[in-house]
């Protein structure tokens, strides 16, 4: 059935007229007359009756003329829904953010809030591989995550902020005037690390791989802030990235950068690949403009 036909015979019924449905709907008179017919030939029954100037709707017409009001009335709400979709007006944005990135995340979140409030935003905390199969999954659109990514999940990868990692302990523990550290001065030292679901945790014990380094770990936590507590009652050497380093307010703990590597802790965006809604693409872009100031992958 032609909407138009349904649109053009409920505006002849609203109007009583031909000439004034025309008018109303800018086309000619005969073009509401032949829409009108085909609709009746659709029925196989007749609409209106047409008496003079005058025109009655038959019990059919009737029918067909409240449900034409249900119909039109739903297709301009899909319309006007589509076009609040599409212009960020309305609609709802899952995103999977691990515990360790979430921090990062508050000037990207506070700017798509001020750009588009109409968007609903439920953050999903979880740790990186568990967003990454929930995204695999499809139950999840976006979420973050910190590099290398599982191979197996075939997911797409989008860098948007990559930090260097830092190794913390209390003071004294390195020389007074150091500021870096080679990689294989920590084979000595009692680590203090991240779970190993972290992806911080996969990228350091894969460096200790490729550097014969057997660590010795002292201890791990899923809580960046105990690992610092540790560091701070002299348990060990903490490893973080330089965002957390940053928030360290002491001078009872000494950072020194870690080099020869340089280990990097990368976060990114994964998504399945493939269509993305509008809000996703816009926080997306938002991220890519403003991600919490990190350097630039």
């Amino acid at each position: 059935m032609d909407i138009r036909a349904l649109r053009y015979f409920s505006e002849t019924v609203r109007l009583n007229s031909f000439s004034r449905a025309a008018d109303a709907l800018h086309v000619t008179q005969s073009t509401v007359s032949k829409m009108v017919r085909q609709l009746e030939d659709e029925m196989d029954a007749p609409l209106l009756i047409r008496s003079g100037r005058s025109l009655q709707l038959t019990d059919t017409g009737r029918i067909v003329y409240e449900q034409a009001q249900q119909i039109l009335a739903n297709v301009e709400r899909l319309n006007t829904e589509v076009h609040n979709t599409r212009n960020l007006r309305q609609g709802h944005l899952e995103i999977g953010i691990p515990p360790m990135v979430n921090i990062l995340c508050t000037p990207v979140l506070k700017a798509f809030r001020e750009r588009h409030p109409d968007i609903a935003i439920t953050l999903v905390e979880d740790t990186g591989p568990r967003i990454e199969q929930r995204v695999a999954a499809g139950t999840l659109e976006i979420g973050m995550t910190v590099l290398p990514i599982a191979p197996e999940l075939e997911l797409n990868a989008l860098p948007v902020a990559r930090y260097p990692v830092w190794a913390v302990a209390q003071t004294g523990h390195f020389q007074k005037q150091r500021s870096t550290l080679p990689c294989k001065s920590l084979k000595d030292m009692p680590l203090l690390l991240l779970n190993n679901e972290f992806g911080l945790t996969r990228t350091l014990r894969s460096m200790f791989r490729e550097s014969g380094i057997e660590p010795d770990i002292a201890a791990q936590s899923g809580q960046w802030d105990w690992l610092v507590g540790m560091a701070l009652a002299g348990m060990g050497v903490a490893l973080l990235p330089e965002p957390f380093v940053h928030r360290i307010a002491t001078d009872q703990l000494q950072p020194v950068r870690l080099i020869e590597p340089e280990v990097q802790w990368q976060v990114a965006y994964v998504t399945r690949g493939g269509y993305l809604s509008h809000a996703a693409r816009a926080w997306l872009a938002l991220s890519e403009e403003l991600f919490a100031g990190g350097k630039s992958v």
